[in-house]
């Protein structure tokens, strides 16, 4: 590192101490805890600890914060990362690309809590911003994305094999998706940011195809490994993505963190290839036009409109299509029960039975004095089961065949599937509300004592709320559904919160998009109260 390279750091660094001390006074202040100046981040943290013993946790923390218990705990996470980074700091000493990294990264949870909380109103700024550092941004999100896909591409030359592989990670209804959403033969096209991500920093996908490109020493040591700081920076880089797609300006912050995420993941890959042992260039995918570029973010924005957006985090492993949920405790005793009762009928229609043949057994059959006469016999024919009409057209009892059934509005296999007794859970419906397939989503409504998953509605409300966001109205159907599995008190008086914050924003900061977005929260909120 070169002596104005780390004058540089030391400088942002600085720059963030300064905006996280003037942060914490006030947001101790809020919690009743008055200091006069802030300091340091492992002295910020002991005083929001001292904070969480007067008003009784974290959850009251959060609640003064406007912050939920997900919100709260990556606050805290955030910033116990830091003050272990940096336990004290002394002004002009030596401060690493980590220690920089962590503090930029809880300066934009400062900025998120802001949002949250009108009341709050430090400033997160880090420099002036400009013109041309939104479209740098814009271009290394870009790189990020094609570096991406250019490793998976590498990995997986043959797209058939390529398609095999995504089918055998996730499942054949995605797979086919993705081709319909992406351009013809590049399945990769039609997938979103975090799903390309998962592909690179899943457990196995990762040790096997991309752990050699990424084993710089010196670079994505944030972490324990190297594949976690990778996840990581991906997964803050896919919300910073998603503020793209919308038309928002990036904050300087932001703008500043994403410039050291690009630096720490794309040197490890274009190191190797100047080796030669990869054939992608983070370097030449960085050289593009102002036209390209726009043509880029503007399918970018087509699809996020047309897929909802890029909403889930970009996990630690892929979750396998034919992972099963596990039974909880009532339906265990549910199934035990049943099989108690049917041992019991087994045994009693046993010892009917033999009773019957004692009795009958001993009497003499009377001589037939005629020859009976040829009784024509109707053979009966025992109505199949729903599961054998499904074998039957060639439907095998799978959880993926019921949602692919779903999925293209198809009622009298979703219907066999729910009369032979699967279970189905609430986000299997995003597509078809998006498709306004009403036909199979009425009848899944005929069959809610069905629906299994547990907590649905902070996923629903939220896809929901986004793509209202993108145009999609607030049918009665997808009013029904609220009214159907949200109305439980705690879904209730979250939404209410939700409503009185996007309230709030829309007072603090009037524009189109807090006003939108306070008309979506409050239509929401009018149905389930």
């Amino acid at each position: 590192m070169t002596l104005s390279t780390s004058h540089h750091i030391r400088e942002q660094f600085e720059h963030c101490l300064a905006v996280i001390r003037q942060a914490s006074v006030e947001i101790l202040l809020l919690l009743n805890v008055h200091v006069s100046e802030g300091k340091d981040p492992r002295w910020f943290l002991e005083q929001l600890d001292s904070a969480r013993l007067g008003l009784g946790g974290w959850a009251a923390i959060g609640k003064q914060l406007n912050l939920n218990d997900a919100e709260m705990s990556d606050f805290t996470l955030q910033l116990r990362l830091l003050q272990q980074r940096v336990p004290q700091y002394e002004s002009g000493q030596d401060v690493s690309e980590n220690q920089l990294i962590a503090a930029m990264r809880f300066v934009t949870t400062l900025e998120h809590v802001r949002l949250q909380q009108p009341l709050l109103t430090y400033s997160t700024e880090l420099s002036p911003g400009n013109e041309l550092q939104q479209q740098q941004a814009h271009k290394q999100v870009r790189a990020i994305e094609l570096m991406l896909k250019g490793l998976i591409q590498q990995a997986w030359p043959d797209p058939v094999r390529l398609n095999n592989h995504l089918k055998t990670l996730f499942n054949p209804d995605r797979v086919r998706r993705w081709l319909k959403l992406g351009e013809i033969n590049d399945v990769l096209s039609g997938m979103m940011f975090s799903e390309l991500a998962q592909m690179v920093v899943d457990k196995k996908e990762f040790s096997r195809y991309y752990a050699s490109l990424f084993s710089d020493p010196m670079m994505l040591t944030l972490m324990v490994e190297p594949r976690k700081t990778l996840q990581t920076f991906l997964d803050d880089i896919r919300q910073i993505r998603n503020s793209i797609t919308v038309q928002q300006r990036l904050s300087s912050a932001q703008i500043l963190l994403l410039d050291n995420y690009y630096s720490q993941i794309t040197r490890p890959v274009q190191r190797a290839f100047e080796e030669g042992r990869t054939r992608v260039n983070p370097t030449g995918l960085m050289s593009v036009d102002a036209g390209e570029l726009h043509a880029f973010w503007e399918k970018a924005q087509q699809m996020d409109r047309v897929t909802g957006g890029d909403l889930f985090e970009v996990r630690d492993t892929i979750e396998k299509p034919t992972q099963r949920a596990p039974r909880t405790p009532e339906q265990r005793e549910q199934l035990i029960s049943g099989v108690l009762w049917g041992a019991v009928g087994v045994m009693v229609i046993a010892i009917v039975a033999g009773g019957f043949w004692l009795v009958t057994s001993g009497k003499p059959q009377p001589a037939q004095v005629k020859a009976a006469e040829p009784v024509e016999v109707q053979e009966m024919r025992e109505t199949p089961s729903s599961r054998e009409t499904l074998t039957r057209m060639g439907v095998t009892w799978d959880e993926n065949n019921f949602r692919s059934a779903i999925n293209r509005n198809d009622t009298r296999v979703a219907l066999l599937f729910l009369q032979g007794g699967m279970d189905w859970k609430l986000s299997w419906m995003e597509e078809a509300m998006s498709a306004g397939y009403d036909d199979v989503l009425e009848l899944m409504l005929r069959y809610q004592p069905q629906m299994v998953e547990q907590k649905p509605c902070r996923r629903f409300i939220n896809t929901l709320s986004h793509a209202m966001s993108n145009g999609e109205s607030l049918t009665s159907l997808r009013k029904q559904y609220l009214q159907a599995f949200c109305t439980v008190p705690a879904v209730v008086k979250r939404q209410q919160h939700d409503a009185d914050m996007a309230k709030r924003r829309a007072l603090a900061q009037p524009d189109a998009d807090t006003k939108k977005w306070q008309a979506i929260q409050s239509a929401i909120y009018e149905v389930i109260k």
